[in-house]
């Protein structure tokens, strides 16, 4: 007799081999669709209007110094001071530099006698040579003695006057007509020649200094419509003028300094006051603005991903510089092109986008869905 074998085994396997082959077939493939917003390129003239905080400063100031060593005896002038061409500002002990005159004066003086003596030499032996009695080889001798003698003459009176200059330089005097903005030394200090003590300003010629980032040299050294405000009466607008943009940028500030001329007419600017420049312009040409966010960075490439056909496509754009919140491109891109300003860092060359509408049109449809929406429940 042969025991039936029960089918309850049998039929867990198979259903265990149906399971399995289920697990093991591969899932379907859903397309990657990256929602994404975007704007429609115009071309537009770009405004460019912006402020910075300066500074009023002289454009001429002289940082004098002695030329001569010695110890100041006399201070004439305090920061402030009004001062006129040539007016004293600082004296320095003359002692010294008067002994080195005076020497130099015994030495022009000795040279003085010893030329008088030669030239009388060379006289005499003149007459003895039309006697006869002495040779032209001796004359000769007299006549280049008499120069050398002319010669040393002529040394020692550059050495008085030299010594007279010195002497003079002990006095300190203004160059220009303006007003004293800083003492450097005070009476009993003994400084170097070359080195500043007092700094005096023109106070005729004003200007207001600046510093302009990186970014925005370029585009604002061009601008022809620039004023100035003084903090102190902001109701008062000064026509001013870029005089000096610097080539280099400031080592601390990494910002490039500006000088912008105001003119001498310009009432109640005083040195050191708060000013503020504004530059407005707008450019002769329409360009193209996006915002910052549409723009992907890629190593050394800026660019822009531009939608066609539902896909994107990365193209490279150049940048001419900023107008407030927005970009301005000069190359790269056309008016009428869709651009994506939102979710580029997420994208991929040929990748399909679905366009989030803007949220102002949808909140202009939502309140009629609402309303239809209270219809049917009034139905």
């Amino acid at each position: 007799m042969f025991a039936l074998k029960k089918p309850g085994g049998a039929i867990a396997a198979t259903a265990l081999a149906v399971l399995l082959g289920a697990c093991s077939k591969a899932p379907e493939k859903t397309e990657d669709i990256r929602p994404v917003r975007t704007i429609v390129l115009t071309a537009n003239s770009v405004a460019i209007d912006a402020e910075f905080p300066g500074e009023v400063r002289p454009r001429v100031e002289s940082r004098l110094a002695f030329r001569v060593p010695g110890k100041i005896t006399a201070r004439k002038v305090d920061p402030g001071t009004l001062v006129k061409r040539g007016q004293v500002l600082m004296q320095l002990d003359p002692q010294d530099l008067r002994l080195s005159q005076a020497q130099a004066m015994a030495g022009l003086r000795a040279a003085e006698t010893a030329r008088d003596l030669s030239k009388s030499e060379l006289k005499r032996y003149q007459e003895l040579r039309v006697k006869n009695f002495v040779s032209q080889a001796v004359l000769d001798q007299k006549l280049s003695a008499w120069k050398a003698a002319q010669a040393n003459v002529d040394a020692a009176q550059a050495g008085y006057s030299g010594q007279s200059n010195q002497a003079g330089y002990a006095t300190l005097v203004a160059d220009i007509d303006g007003v004293v903005t800083a003492v450097d030394a005070d009476v009993g200090q003994v400084v170097t020649p070359g080195a500043p003590v007092v700094r005096v300003a023109k106070t005729s010629e004003k200007e207001i200094v600046i510093g302009l980032p990186e970014d925005k040299v370029e585009t604002l050294r061009k601008v022809q419509d620039v004023t100035v405000r003084l903090w102190a009466n902001p109701n008062v607008v000064i026509p001013g003028k870029i005089r000096e943009v610097s080539p280099v940028a400031d080592a601390a500030t990494r910002t490039y300094a500006v000088k912008v001329s105001i003119p001498d007419s310009a009432a109640d600017v005083k040195l050191g006051m708060t000013a503020l420049v504004q530059f407005s312009s707008s450019t002769a040409t329409p360009m193209i603005r996006v915002p910052l966010t549409a723009l992907f960075h890629e190593k050394a490439t800026t660019s822009v991903w531009v939608l066609e056909n539902g896909a994107v496509t990365l193209v490279p754009v150049q940048v001419g510089g900023t107008a407030g919140n927005e970009v301005v491109l000069i190359g790269g891109v056309k008016a009428g092109q869709t651009v994506v300003t939102a979710g580029v860092n997420l994208l991929k060359q040929g990748q399909k986008v679905k366009v989030i509408p803007d949220q102002k049109q949808a909140v202009e449809v939502t309140p009629q869905m609402g309303a239809a929406h209270n219809d049917g429940a009034a139905k």
